[in-house]
């Protein structure tokens, strides 16, 4: 088996793009076959260096890598023109002037449903011929068998009057010289298909080729949690927007193997070696798939606790560019779900309290003003500053207040971080220290 990831580097990696990558990537892994990586470049206005840059990044990121490649479809321009002129050479294509207006005249004469036929003429863009009878059939492991009328099909164009080659017939030539058996891609591709096994087939007329026609699988559309195509105002719509929010690559895969794939037992938390080991096509959807950042979340989540601390630690470390961060992350695990909720729960612990004014103003009144001097004498006259004796000398105040944790826990908690956000309060201590945080403590009754 050997499959191939084709992006139009136009932009960054999208979503559905990383699905694409990470389905073939999937499926060569678990059938021991080859993953080609091709930059179709064609659209010399929208194809940059830096989008070339961001798809590799995004693909090194996701942790997929490659058997072959990355090939520039450009590079191939001197082949394309080869297949391009063995094609006109054995009347298989040819050269036509044929105008948009042209082409409406003759379907006006033939009947709105027929197919364009042109005459070869000695200049002008390349049209590859569709036979008039008969039908091209894509078998489709995902959608099935479809069938595309010759009758209706215009004789498509393959390259431009100036002889470049169009997306169509690069694709199919591009796809047979890599000896590509499986092409995998989304569904908004369905359409290219019949017209790029027309070029297949003309190039096996002409001897450019014995090989069969690759096997489809067309990816069922990503959709909102809204059910509407899937965009920016859904949230993340890249992978380079999902890094910059902190999720996990791993979480992320788990998460985009199961856009329209099942493992076959409702199981939703699965390692990147079981997916390899489940993954087929036969267990594709053909029905739209849902993108919902909240499950997501959830996911990442689940992932984030999983970590080894040293391991969480590192991946704070290089996601903030800070370092000595292995304490606050050890308290700060159970409670966030991605790598970018660490600064807002912990941040205030190493860098000072924040400025929340109706933290304050909530939570350090009379009553939490009191309840704060309470916890403060406690605190100062705890045997140790550890976490038991902590919580053992703050239950005594609530105890002798008579009053709810959270009278004590949160004027304690907006004098150590400013706000009501924190880890929890005797780890949060217990990383500051007892000096730290009487001082904090001191600071803040001063200023109430």
């Amino acid at each position: 088996m050997k499959v191939r990831f084709a992006p139009s580097p136009t932009g960054a990696l999208h979503i559905g793009g990383a699905r694409t990558a990470l389905f073939n990537w999937l499926l060569a892994r678990h059938e021991g076959g080859q993953l080609v990586l091709r930059i179709e470049d064609t659209d010399r206005e929208r194809s940059t260096p830096e989008n070339i840059e961001q798809i590799l990044d995004a693909l090194a990121w996701l942790e997929l890598d490659w058997d072959e490649g990355p090939i520039l479809q450009t590079d191939r321009s001197e082949r394309h023109q080869q297949a391009l002129q063995a094609l006109i050479e054995g009347d298989h294509a040819y050269r036509s002037q044929a105008t948009a207006d042209e082409v409406k005249a003759y379907k006006e004469r033939h009947g709105s449903d027929r197919g364009f036929r042109g005459e070869p003429e000695p200049e002008g863009a390349v049209r590859l011929r569709v036979p008039d009878e008969g039908a091209t059939v894509m078998h489709d492991v995902i959608r099935g068998e479809t069938r595309f009328e010759h009758v209706h099909m215009d004789d498509p164009v393959i390259a431009r009057a100036d002889g470049t080659v169009l997306y169509n017939f690069a694709v199919a030539v591009d796809d047979l010289d890599a000896g590509i058996t499986h092409v995998v891609r989304g569904e908004d591709h369905v359409s290219n298909t019949p017209k790029q096994l027309l070029v297949i087939e003309a190039a096996r007329a002409v001897g450019l080729t014995d090989a069969p026609d690759p096997v489809y699988g067309h990816l069922p559309l990503l959709h909102g949690p809204d059910g509407k195509k899937l965009s920016k105002r859904h949230g993340a719509a890249s992978v380079q927007e999902l890094r910059e929010a902190g999720y996990l690559p791993e979480a992320v895969r788990n998460y985009l193997a199961l856009l329209g794939w099942g493992a076959g037992d409702d199981a939703t938390v699965l390692s990147t070696p079981e997916l390899i080991e489940r993954f087929t096509l036969e267990r594709v959807s053909r029905n739209p798939a849902r993108f919902d950042e909240t499950k997501l979340n959830w996911l990442n989540g689940v992932y984030v606790r999983e970590l080894d601390p040293t391991d969480l630690t590192a991946r704070l470390e290089a996601f903030t560019g800070r370092d000595g961060l292995a304490e606050a992350a050890r308290i700060s695990q159970e409670k966030i779900h991605t790598l970018k909720d660490f600064w807002p729960l912990a941040g205030a612990l190493l860098d000072g309290p924040g400025e929340d004014p109706a933290a304050r103003e909530k939570w350090l009144d009379g009553d939490g003003r009191a309840a704060l001097a309470d916890a403060r004498e406690a605190l100062a006259g705890a045997a140790d500053f550890e976490q038991a004796a902590i919580e053992s000398a703050l239950q005594g105040v609530i105890e002798r207040r008579g009053a709810k944790p959270r009278q004590v826990y949160q004027p304690l908690r907006v004098a150590l971080t400013g706000t009501t956000i924190s880890p929890g309060i005797f780890e949060s201590l217990a990383l500051l220290g007892r000096e730290e945080s009487l001082r904090r403590i001191d600071a803040a009754l001063a200023s109430t």
